[in-house]
């Protein structure tokens, strides 16, 4: 079963996501580890694809604390993410469209693995970020009527 670890609500916010895909995260042990402990920061996470390779940036992984320097990484490098080929060319062509980007959305674990969700979005304008808070306003408020009414 799956589990998550971390997820990027602020990308959900600021992109319609229009695919998911699941991919592996190629990470150091100390990296494990410290994900382990819950010193991981995604929200400004984001893949992009350079010479046929996927690669995440902005992926802060805190050090783990009693590695000794040698074993240590750093928190904010670049990380190749494990993909078919046929898929990160697929997920290319997208990129190659004015307006879409590739933020990442949760990682987590599946079979004792880091996996991460990345989701192909356009940005969001600001005029669509307030009709979608205005429409989840409108939503709890009908569910409060109704609840209301069913408890007579």
């Amino acid at each position: 079963m799956a589990s998550d670890i971390s997820t990027n609500k602020k990308a959900r916010r600021d992109y319609e996501i229009l695919e998911h895909h699941e991919c592996g995260i190629e990470l150091k042990g100390t990296e494990v580890k410290s994900i382990r402990a819950g010193k991981v920061n995604i929200s400004d996470a984001f893949a992009r694809v350079e010479k046929g390779q996927l690669l995440l940036y902005g992926c802060d992984i805190q050090p783990w604390e009693t590695a000794g320097e040698f074993f240590q990484h750093a928190p904010k490098r670049p990380r190749r993410m494990l993909m078919h080929k046929r898929e990160i060319f697929k997920i290319e062509m997208k990129l190659a469209q004015k307006g879409y980007s590739l933020p990442l959305l949760r990682l987590y674990w599946k079979n004792g693995k880091v996996k991460a969700e990345i989701g192909v979005g356009k940005g969001k304008t600001f005029r669509d970020q307030r009709y979608d808070l205005k429409a989840r306003v409108e939503l709890r408020e009908v569910q409060r009527e109704v609840s209301r009414f069913n408890r007579r």
